[in-house]
């Protein structure tokens, strides 16, 4: 009998399939599985931040300030007043060189001060996650095929009568050392 017992209490034993559960590996189930209904409650909050105005989707593309987004008002004007035209060929709100450019060199008073005395902005988005109009972007992108843009940034530079002078891109040394080649580019 007391053979039987063993050989039965052993069967038992080999069908339950997992190991009893420890103190800490309850714990452990416990901390992850309140963790996973926190995300979950959290993510699913409808607020006035995730209203369609707000997404990012929804955004509408801006050129920076002082900046413009039409070729032919950018003609006119580098034309009317001897000045230099600037194309940014850019990827806003996806690429970041081009972003390290916009900090680094754009926004910086000394290239804004430059800029204003001897250059017209023009800036060609190509965002990912915001809207632009249609005419902006079909002339961005005949922009690009014209001057065989492959990468961002790619910054184009003319003369005032609309002759390319060179392109240039991303490059250490802020806005001193871009400004130091336009300024070669511009002697030629």
């Amino acid at each position: 009998m007391r053979r039987a017992s063993f050989v039965q209490k052993r069967r038992r034993l080999a069908e339950k399939p997992k190991l009893p559960e420890v103190g800490p590996v309850r714990y452990l189930k416990s901390c992850f599985f309140a963790a996973a209904i926190l995300a979950v409650s959290c993510s699913q909050k409808t607020t006035a931040e995730t209203t369609t105005e707000t997404k990012p989707e929804n955004a509408v593309a801006a050129a920076k300030s002082g900046w413009l987004t039409s070729l032919d008002q950018a003609q006119k004007e580098a034309q009317a007043k001897n000045k230099l035209l600037l194309m940014d060929f850019t990827g806003s709100d996806w690429c970041g060189w081009c972003i390290m450019l916009d900090k680094e060199v754009f926004s910086k008073p000394e290239f804004k001060e430059y800029a204003n005395k001897n250059l017209v902005l023009l800036e060609l988005d190509f965002p990912r996650s915001k809207r632009m109009p249609a005419e902006v972007t079909a002339q961005n992108e005949k922009l690009a095929m014209k001057y065989g843009i492959q990468g961002f940034p790619t910054v184009v530079v003319f003369d005032s009568s609309g002759k390319p002078l060179g392109a240039l891109g991303y490059q250490p040394g802020g806005p001193q050392a871009f400004i130091a080649e336009l300024e070669r580019l511009k002697k030629g």
